[in-house]
């Protein structure tokens, strides 16, 4: 199973590790950001399709920053399927 790790960029967490088995996300970790939305997250999307999280997740905005957390996993993982 392919792990993957991600440097975020203009966002609290520092970076972003995932692991993608057959098109579904798997061991989702954020380190730094807030602990209960990156954990509610990380939950959330265990097993999810990988392809389908991309499209939801893709451009949402935190504060007005142009990004967020969950747009920094959706972009890591974007990457990760272009790779694959």
């Amino acid at each position: 199973m392919p792990s993957y790790s991600y440097k975020t960029h203009g966002v609290c967490a520092r970076q972003i590790t995932f692991d993608l088995e057959d098109g579904t996300l798997k061991n989702v970790k954020f380190y730094g950001g807030c602990a209960g939305n990156t954990a509610a997250i990380s939950k959330l999307l265990e097993g999810a399709d990988a392809a389908k999280t991309v499209s939801i997740l893709l451009g949402n905005d935190c504060g007005g920053r142009g990004t967020s957390c969950a747009d920094q996993l959706a972009k890591a993982v974007k990457q990760a399927l272009e790779e694959a």
